[in-house]
C-alpha cells in the first residue's frame, strides 16, 4: 500500500489521521497535524501523494493515486491499518468504515467535515449515473454516522451534521506559522492562484484573462483535475499568453505561499454552484494575510469580505477581470495599498489558532492523556 513512508515515534501513535483523497500536503492536513504535534500528540497521517510533501514531526505512509475502484477497497482496508487510538477521517468515504471500527474497537472516531459533500458532487464530472447515485448516499450514510463520533469537526457553521454528540467548528483559516510574512510587491505584475485547479474554480477565466492582459503573468498553485487536463494543454499549445502562465502542480502550503507572496492580485473566482453559494475558500484568507489583493466572484460571503477589507473587487467575469487587471498594473500604489488593508484586516478578523481548539478536543480523547 505504502508509496513512501517515514518511520513511526518510538512511543507508538495516539490519533492516526487518515485519508483516501486527499495529499498529505493539503493545507487543512498540515494545519490539523500540526496542532495535533503541539499539544503533544504522537501522529500518524495516511494519506496520498509523497511523503516530503508531508508536514513535520509526524508518521507518514502514503499510497498512489488510483481508481475510483481502488479507492473504494482503500476505504475499507485503511482504517484497519491505522495505528492510533483515535482515527481521524478527512474523507467522507472513511468514515463507515471507521465507524464500524469504533464499534468493535475500544478507538475513538473523530470526523472532519471541511465541505458540503453532497452539494460537491454537482462539481465532480464521475459523479454521474449509478456511480454518482452511489456517491450520494455514501455522503448521506456518512452524514448520519458522523453525527455519531466522539467528535464532530466542521469547517463552517452552515456545514451538516447540524446536530452531533460534540460540533466543533474549526472554520478553514490560515494557521500564520505556515505563511511567510507580507513582502513588497513583484516589481512587474503577477497574478497567483493557489489551490485545486479546475474549471468551476476559475481556471479558465483566469487564463482568458492573462490572454487578454498581455503585462500580467500567472503562477497556478494545485493539481490539476483530469477532466481538465486536455482543454488546458490545448490552450498551452495555441495561446500566445501560454509563457507567461506557469503550472507548478501540487506543493506543500509553505512552499506554495513563498511563491506567492509578492503577487500584485490572487484569484477566487468560484462559480455559483451549491457547494460554493455559501463558501470562503482559505485561500481569500490566505492571499489577503500574505498581503496579496483579490478578484473574487460575486459569491454573498467572499463579497462581504473584500467590503470589509478594502483589499480586492469583485468582478463576475473574464472581461471585468481583465479591466481590473489594466487598471491594477497602472496604479500601483493603490494596489500596495490594497495589500497593507489585506494584511491588516486578517490580523483583526482571522481567528488566530482555531484549530488548537481542535486538537485539545482530541487530546482528551487519548487514553492517558486526559
Amino acid at each position: 500500500m505504502t508509496a513512501s513512508s517515514r518511520p513511526v515515534t518510538s512511543g507508538g501513535v495516539d490519533v492516526s489521521v487518515v485519508s483516501t483523497a486527499h495529499d498529505v500536503a493539503d493545507a487543512r492536513v498540515h494545519r490539523i497535524t500540526a496542532a495535533l504535534v503541539d499539544v503533544g500528540l504522537a501522529v500518524e497521517l495516511i494519506g496520498l501523494g509523497d511523503a516530503s510533501g508531508a508536514p513535520p514531526g509526524v508518521s507518514v505512509r502514503t499510497m498512489p493515486r488510483r481508481s475510483l475502484l481502488t479507492r473504494a477497497i482503500r476505504c475499507l482496508m485503511v482504517p484497519v491499518g491505522a495505528r492510533g487510538s483515535v482515527l481521524l477521517t478527512v474523507d467522507p468515504d472513511l468514515v463507515p468504515a471507521a465507524s464500524l471500527l469504533r464499534r468493535l474497537t475500544r478507538r475513538r472516531l473523530v470526523v472532519d467535515v471541511h465541505e458540503d459533500f453532497r452539494a460537491l458532487l454537482v462539481d465532480r464530472p464521475w459523479a454521474r449515473g449509478i456511480v454518482g447515485w452511489l456517491a450520494r448516499r455514501m455522503v448521506a450514510v456518512s452524514e448520519s454516522l458522523a453525527a455519531r463520533a466522539d467528535l464532530t469537526v466542521v469547517a463552517d457553521d452552515h456545514l451538516p451534521p447540524m446536530q452531533a454528540r460534540h460540533r466543533l467548528v474549526v472554520r478553514n483559516v490560515p494557521d500564520r506559522r505556515q505563511l511567510p510574512a507580507a513582502r513588497p510587491l513583484d516589481p512587474e505584475p503577477r497574478a497567483v492562484y493557489v489551490g485545486d485547479v479546475r474549471g468551476s474554480r476559475g481556471l479558465y477565466t483566469m487564463l482568458d484573462a492573462i490572454d487578454r492582459a498581455p503585462g500580467w503573468r500567472l503562477d497556478i498553485v494545485g493539481p490539476l483535475a483530469p477532466s481538465d487536463t486536455a482543454r488546458v494543454e490545448r490552450w498551452q499549445r495555441t495561446s500566445g499568453a501560454a509563457a507567461r502562465v506557469v503550472l507548478h502542480g501540487r506543493m506543500p502550503p509553505e512552499q506554495a505561499w513563498a511563491l506567492a507572496a509578492g503577487a500584485w492580485c490572487g484569484f477566487a473566482l468560484l462559480d455559483r454552484t451549491p457547494a460554493f453559494l455559501d463558501a470562503v475558500p482559505s485561500k481569500l484568507y490566505e492571499y489577503l494575510t500574505v498581503g496579496i489583493p483579490v478578484l473574487v466572484t460575486p459569491l454573498p460571503r467572499m463579497v462581504a469580505i473584500v467590503d470589509e477589507s478594502g483589499a480586492g473587487a469583485v468582478v463576475a467575469s473574464a472581461d471585468e477581470v481583465v479591466r481590473r487587471l489594466t487598471e491594477w498594473e497602472h496604479d500601483r500604489p493603490t494596489v500596495e495599498d490594497m495589500s497593507r488593508r489585506g494584511s491588516r484586516w486578517t490580523i483583526r478578523a482571522v481567528p488566530d489558532a482555531p484549530y488548537r481548539l481542535l486538537a485539545t478536543a482530541v487530546r482528551s480523547l487519548v487514553p492517558d492523556r486526559l
